[in-house]
């Protein structure tokens, strides 16, 4: 593991920005940014916080993750989310680690899986899944699921029987085990 010392350049911030507005900025080593598999074209990187260390990882394509994820063992699918036939987004979600991935694709961001959050967590993609389920308190939710052949609520479950589609919209979803 290579370390340095690094400097953290601190100027004001320009544009429309408040008068005491700052901007942070830190130089990287291009081998680093290298190794990262950075380029010109695919410069995005995600910082994690967690109170005292950042850390800086490229993002993974879904395709990336899940073959990142399948080498190591673990359980990956990938839901599609789509309006009507239009795909909205890709959730690649690793079931053993329960980290997610998505892919949104250049339809409105009301259509996309997470909205606006372009990193979701785990607990964000059980939200998602509930969401396009009858809601848990619902009267009748017993009968509704002997329907559906199933003992529990359980919100996959329910979109792999049912597609995820709901009376309010046109979405709907497909399931794939990723092998």
């Amino acid at each position: 593991m290579e370390r340095r010392i690094a400097r953290v350049n601190i100027s004001s911030a320009g544009g429309t920005a408040s008068s005491d507005s700052k901007t942070c900025k830190i130089t990287l080593p291009t081998t680093w940014v290298e190794a990262l598999g950075i380029t010109e074209k695919r410069r995005e990187l995600k910082l994690t916080f967690d109170g005292t260390k950042i850390m800086m990882s490229r993002i993974l394509s879904g395709s990336e993750f899940a073959e990142q994820q399948l080498a190591q063992g673990h359980e990956v699918r990938a839901l599609r989310l789509y309006d009507r036939n239009a795909l909205c987004s890709t959730i690649y979600a690793d079931f053993t680690a329960q980290t997610v991935i998505v892919e949104n694709q250049a339809v409105p961001t009301i259509k996309t899986a997470f909205g606006n959050n372009l990193l979701p967590n785990w607990e964000d993609f059980q939200r998602f899944l509930e969401d396009r389920c009858i809601p848990r308190q619902r009267a009748g939710l017993r009968e509704y699921l002997e329907t559906l052949g199933l003992d529990e609520y359980d919100p996959l479950a329910i979109i792999e029987k049912t597609g995820g589609r709901m009376a309010e919209d046109q979405q709907w979803l497909t399931i794939e085990v990723l092998k």
